[in-house]
């Protein structure tokens, strides 16, 4: 009998309340913006521990005869259902206080920059130093726990765990810090493993020897490897962290060092490179060379991504095409071909439709992103050349004054390039 009287309670509870909740609901969707918007404030000063009464008082008479708990309920209903859209007025104090969160977001970026290499830095410059310190002070004691082998895996081991527990930390300026110190840990440590050369510039210096050596085993260990270790740990710090967007562009760069590293490039080298230096020139040095067939493998692996137009690729779209115009900059500059202009011609040539065809790219897909990239790497390109074709046919010298001149020159040239900015940007988009 009481199981009964509480199934009778419990079902007449439940009708009630979803007669009271139906007749709430009736209410709000009865109600104007203007009398949900006075409810919602309503709603946010009572929250706050403020006198609502008051303002309550002010606004009453927009509203029929309801009692205090219908109006408490439908205050609290359009509270917790509200999604508010703010926009601050221009010039408004609110507004400058975004912009100033903005660039003060961007100086939190740059200050674990500089703190990651300062970091990076002291560890390059007292590596060895520490090691040798606590080998001669602690040999007696610890003879095997600090051994230089041992000591190299325990600090493998400690940069795999600032990358795991670093993800977890709030603080975006110290997660970074230690995020990076665990990449540099993983990357030196696995390889002085590879190359049995335990201090920092013990194994400098192998991977500097070994990339052009024969024994293509000894390029993969010592610079494919790890660089595939560091890797991985960035996917993992962009799963963990997906908000801290510049691993995107990280990633790039370590994933193009593992692929490059592979020594079937050396093989497929003389096939690739002259792509972008057709003309053979013996005075040209090897490291334009490698730069060139990897800028054509990073053009082609760009290429795919832009085939695949995943959302998920936008940033590594991005980060492989920055990487592209930075690498047709320093290909493009006049003193790696001082010799033959054959391939200096042609390099101005291929450039300038490589820069174009990201400006179109960007505009027809209004990405942003792109368009900025796009815009940066030409103006950079337009003030290179505007130093470098007259010296053709005189030199920029300090002594008789023609610097002055190109500086004047050069303020001249960056008016235009904003004015032809806006105006093409303007055209484009209309």
């Amino acid at each position: 009998m009481k199981r009964i009287l509480l199934l009778l309670l419990f079902f007449c509870v439940t009708v009630y309340a979803k007669t009271v909740s139906g007749h709430i609901a009736n209410q709000i969707v009865s109600l104007d913006e203007s009398q949900k918007r006075i409810l919602y404030e309503f709603a946010i000063l009572q929250k706050n521990g403020s006198d609502a009464n008051v303002y309550w008082e002010k606004y009453k008479s927009q509203f029929p005869a309801i009692n205090d708990s219908i109006r408490d309920e439908l205050a609290n209903e359009i509270f917790v259902n509200s999604h508010v859209l703010y926009t601050p007025i221009k010039n408004s104090a609110i507004e400058l206080w975004m912009q100033a969160q903005s660039f003060t977001n961007w100086m939190l970026y740059l200050a674990a920059f500089i703190a990651v290499c300062a970091v990076i830095g002291l560890l390059r410059n007292y590596w060895g130093a520490i090691i040798r310190m606590l080998i001669k002070q602690f040999e007696p004691l610890f003879k095997v726990l600090f051994s230089e082998v041992i000591l190299t895996y325990e600090l493998l081991l400690i940069g795999a765990v600032c990358v795991v527990l670093g993800c977890s930390v709030e603080d975006m300026v110290l997660r970074t810090v230690i995020i990076h110190v665990g990449f540099f840990l993983l990357w030196s440590q696995s390889t002085a493993l590879f190359t049995k050369k335990y201090l920092v510039r013990g194994y400098i210096y192998k991977i500097k020897s070994n990339f052009w050596e024969q024994d293509r085993w000894e390029v993969v260990k010592t610079i494919c490897l790890p660089a595939i270790i560091v890797t991985v740990a960035i996917l993992y710090v962009l799963y963990k962290v997906p908000e801290d967007v510049f691993y995107n562009y990280e990633v790039v760069v370590s994933g193009l060092a593992a692929i490059y590293a592979f020594p079937v490039w050396r093989l497929l080298e003389k096939y690739m490179y002259p792509v972008l230096i057709p003309y053979k020139d013996v005075y040209i040095e090897r490291s334009i060379y490698s730069l060139a067939t990897c800028t054509v493998l990073a053009l082609f692996i760009d290429v795919v991504f832009l085939w695949q137009s995943s959302a998920a690729l936008s940033y590594i779209i991005i980060a492989l095409t920055s990487l592209l115009v930075l690498s047709f900059l320093i290909l493009s500059v006049k003193v790696n071909y001082s010799h033959n202009y054959k391939n200096y011609f042609y390099l101005q040539f291929v450039t300038v439709l490589f820069f174009l065809s990201v400006l179109f790219y960007g505009f027809s897909i209004k990405s942003g992103e792109m368009i900025w990239v796009s815009l940066v790497g030409t103006c950079i390109f337009i003030v290179i050349k505007y130093w470098e074709i007259p010296t053709f046919y005189f030199s920029w010298k300090r002594r008789n004054g023609s610097w002055a001149w190109g500086f004047l020159g050069m303020a001249a040239l960056l008016w235009l390039l904003a004015k032809g900015i806006l105006y093409v940007s303007k055209v484009l988009y209309v």
